[in-house]
């Protein structure tokens, strides 16, 4: 259920959020064309366009101020998850924990799972994402630290431009692994 539904400008462009009572129910990337990314939220979210509650106006300016290249933490965003499979929720829980301006590789996250062959699910995972932002699958990358594929309109484009606000660096961004030392 979705209580309703908003849009707020970022330096991608005009995004769209919707929530209910139990926290935000998805995020809308921007498309090429504002009335595209109307269309795709209303059939998204049946729903009337409305005022946000306070907790949602706090994500919307978090999310903002993300786009505009404040290290900004959104792993503190409510996300109704109900509808979201299992799996996906442990994946967009780990991936909620990679900070502005690293990355982490399909892989990695599969290891962080447990399940070091699971990579290809988690690429399934994120990209059935439907908190992009607040879960970061821009900063996914693939194993050999390419940005692989971004289901937003623009694609790759979007993906690398999203990781550049951030301060990573398009491709070879240093991933959370490089970031740790794993000699004993």
């Amino acid at each position: 259920m979705v209580d309703g539904f908003a849009f707020f400008d970022t330096e991608i462009g005009r995004c769209a959020l919707a929530w209910n009572e139990r926290g935000l129910v998805g995020v809308q990337l921007p498309a090429r064309r504002v009335l595209a990314t109307r269309a795709r939220v209303l059939r998204r979210f049946p729903a009337r366009e409305g005022t946000p509650p306070p907790d949602v106006q706090r994500a919307i300016d978090a999310m903002a101020a993300l786009l505009r290249g404040e290290a900004v933490d959104l792993s503190t965003i409510t996300l109704d998850l109900g509808g979201v499979p299992p799996f996906h929720q442990r994946v967009y829980e780990v991936a909620r924990k990679i900070p502005p301006g690293r990355t982490m590789t399909y892989g990695e996250i599969a290891i962080r799972l447990g399940d070091a062959d699971a990579a290809r699910a988690v690429g399934q995972a994120m990209a059935q994402n439907p908190f992009p932002i607040v879960v970061p699958c821009h900063r996914v990358v693939a194993a050999d630290g390419k940005l692989g594929g971004f289901s937003a309109d623009g694609g790759v484009d979007t993906k690398r431009r999203m990781l550049a606000i951030e301060g990573a660096a398009a491709a070879g961004a240093p991933t959370l692994f490089d970031a740790v030392d794993r000699s004993g």
